[in-house]
This record gives C-alpha cells, sequence and structure tokens, in this order.
C-alpha cells in the first residue's frame, strides 16, 4: 500500500483548502494559467504580512475609484480621463482601440498627440459579441458633436479586430471624416497589447487611408 504524504496519492500535491481557494481565484484572471496561479499563490504566502495587506488594499482602491472614461471609455479615476480632458491633445484626432490597456501602448511611442475611443472590445460572432456590445455608438456621437477630422483604427491585427475595422470603415467614411488604418507592422493575428513602443510608432507612421 502506498503512504500518503504530503504529495497524497498518485503525487499530486494536497493542498489547504484556503489556499487551494487562492489558487482557483487567481487562475480566473485573465492569461493565468493553473502553474502560474499556482506560483502566484505561493509567492503571496511567502511575502510578509503587510505586503500582501497593501496588495488587497490596492485592488480594493482600483475596483472603488476606477472607473470608465464617460468619453473615450478609458480606464480613469476622474472624469473625463487625462486625454480628454487635456487641451493641448488634438481632438481633431482619435485613436480608436479595443481595450484600455491599448492606449498604453500608443502613449509608449510617445509621437501620438490625439485623443483616444475605446471599443471594449471586438466583433466576435462566434463568441456572440456583435456591433451593439461595443462602444459604437459613443464614437458616432463624437463626430456628430466635435470637430474631429480623422479617425485612426488601431484595432488589433486579428481576425476579429480586422474585421471589426472594416464594419467601423463602412460606418464612418460617409460621415466625411478621414479613416485610416495602422500600418501592418504589427505581427498578423497579434494582440496590439504585445507590440513594443517601435513597432507600434511604425505603425501609427504608416497608417494608410481605408
Amino acid at each position: 500500500m502506498r503512504r500518503l504524504g504530503i504529495f497524497g496519492f498518485g503525487g499530486v500535491m494536497s493542498l489547504p483548502g484556503s489556499l487551494q481557494t487562492l489558487i482557483d481565484q487567481i487562475k480566473r484572471l485573465q492569461g493565468v494559467g493553473a502553474k502560474s496561479a499556482q506560483r502566484l499563490a505561493f509567492h503571496v504566502l511567502k511575502t510578509p504580512r503587510e505586503d500582501a495587506e497593501r496588495l488587497c488594499d490596492a485592488i480594493r482602491e482600483a475596483k472603488d475609484r476606477v472607473t470608465y472614461c464617460s468619453i473615450c471609455n478609458n480606464f480613469t479615476d476622474s472624469d473625463p480621463c487625462v486625454y480628454c480632458g487635456d487641451p493641448a491633445r488634438d481632438h481633431r484626432l482619435v485613436c480608436v482601440v479595443e481595450e484600455p490597456q491599448n492606449v498604453n501602448v500608443v502613449e509608449k511611442t510617445g509621437g501620438f498627440r490625439g485623443v483616444y475611443h475605446v471599443l471594449l472590445g471586438a466583433l466576435s460572432p462566434l463568441q456572440g459579441v456583435g456591433p451593439d456590445d461595443l462602444k459604437i455608438k459613443g464614437l458616432l456621437s463624437r463626430i456628430g458633436d466635435d470637430q474631429i477630422e480623422e479617425i485612426i483604427l488601431a484595432n488589433s491585427p486579428t481576425v476579429e479586430g480586422e474585421a471589426t475595422a472594416i464594419y467601423l470603415a463602412r460606418l464612418l467614411k460617409p460621415l466625411g471624416v478621414r479613416v485610416t488604418r495602422i500600418a501592418t507592422g504589427i505581427p498578423v493575428g497579434s494582440d496590439l497589447e504585445y507590440a513594443d513602443e517601435l513597432t507600434m510608432g511604425k505603425a501609427m507612421e504608416g497608417r494608410r487611408e481605408v
């Protein structure tokens, strides 16, 4: 008969229930697999209690204070966000991205001085995401209210991102606004979030008419 040690039967480690719950919750985060979740949970347990409490406090504060900008849908703790509320930015130039984290990718290039519009997703019929699920109506209303001259479509060059860009171009061009698409310096099939500053900068510079 096999002896049951700390790894239980079959070499599987037996974990305290509270630790397993922590791992399960971390595993629910996007992009975090089982091994990474376990590694992060063990790291949290090994850190001093005050560090873990600071992490908990930071999560609570972010959840309490951070919301979506009423103009562009970017993450912000003040409304409007720092970009929409900055008179020094060129409000005639709007860069459309899929997610709030994509704004940081464009900002790191240091060469874009316009403002943003975050769609909060991309068209994906297979996942049940249609036009009404994205922040498209807000973009159309901004064109009517503001003096917007150019819309830069900076959707990720994935199948969903390209489909969204084509859909937006068909909606926007009849409104008399210039519509451009970032160049293909971003690898096809990749997510904009993982583009480096130089590649993103070149993609913005090489944008083309749609």
